[in-house]
């Protein structure tokens, strides 16, 4: 009952090997440079300016915390930081601190 199918199988010719292994290193290559620079380079650039921004910390600045929270700096170590919100002091790790504020900003809120 299936011997039609059969001939029809034998008759199809095999699928010829495409390209050489150049073509498929260089497809690779591009991939990972498309890669890089779309994911890599911008990430590693946010990295370096937050650390940027954790260096240059300062008695008084007026900051955001990655919690929300706002308040100003009263304190700080190699790791941590001591933020003033108004009515209680807390403590917080440098790394915490999402961006700094203009000066008057937390009078004005």
């Amino acid at each position: 009952m299936l011997e039609f199918l059969i001939p029809a199988a034998h008759a199809q010719e095999a699928v010829p090997a495409e390209g050489s292994p150049l073509v498929s290193l260089v497809m690779f290559g591009g991939l990972f440079l498309i890669m890089y620079f779309m994911l890599i380079r911008p990430q590693k650039k946010r990295q370096k300016e937050h650390l940027d921004l954790m260096g240059a910390l300062n008695k008084g600045d007026e900051v955001v915390l990655t919690s929300g929270l706002i308040g100003k700096i009263t304190g700080l170590s190699d790791d941590y930081l001591t933020v003033d919100t108004g009515t209680v002091e807390l403590k917080f790790q440098r790394v915490a601190v999402h961006a700094v504020l203009p000066k008057g900003t937390i009078k004005s809120i």
